[in-house]
């Protein structure tokens, strides 16, 4: 279960920082504070939002 969690939070580290060095890519307003909220919820918002899961694959290409 440890590794689980362990795993999970990597992921989660890895696609916040993955977003956020690429966000340069996306269409997304370019403030500091949505750039923030974005890297932050990326995991709902890649699920929930289309538009936001295409933006996604912008940011990681590169």
């Amino acid at each position: 279960m440890k590794l689980i969690g362990v795993l999970l939070v990597i992921a989660y580290i890895w696609g916040a920082w993955k977003f956020w060095k690429g966000f340069g890519r996306t269409n997304f307003n370019r403030s500091f504070p949505n750039r923030v909220r974005l890297a932050l919820l990326w995991p709902v918002l890649l699920v929930l939002n289309p538009g936001y899961r295409k933006n996604f694959q912008k940011a990681l290409k590169g």
